[in-house]
């Protein structure tokens, strides 16, 4: 299975909560009872912006990782994804125009 597209918007599925630990973190999906383990700060800090960044690129950017850690963090991102950790969310909605009100 292909890596996560780094340019399409993703989030934590919203069966899963998230632990802080000191070498990361754990994550644990209420709905297939998995368990999974961050041993990365900053990939803890991708997937906590994950849900507020337009792209997954831009919330490993936001989080400071460097051009070169990319495919890293692509593949990392990529795991959580197949096990059902994170989810693709849809893009935005376009911004709908004012309603313009009648007069009676």
């Amino acid at each position: 299975m292909p890596d996560l597209d780094l340019d399409s918007p993703w989030t934590l599925h919203p069966q899963v909560s998230v632990r802080p630990e000191p070498f990361g973190a754990l994550l644990y999906h209420f709905g297939t009872r998995r368990l999974s383990f961050l041993k990365d700060v900053t990939l803890l800090t991708v997937v906590r912006g994950l849900a507020q960044a337009p792209t997954a690129r831009a919330a490993c950017l936001a989080a400071g990782v460097s051009d070169s850690e990319l495919p890293t963090f692509e593949r990392a991102l990529g795991t959580l994804a197949r096990s059902s950790m994170l989810i693709e969310r849809p893009p935005a909605a376009a911004e709908a125009p004012p309603s313009k009100e009648r007069n009676a």
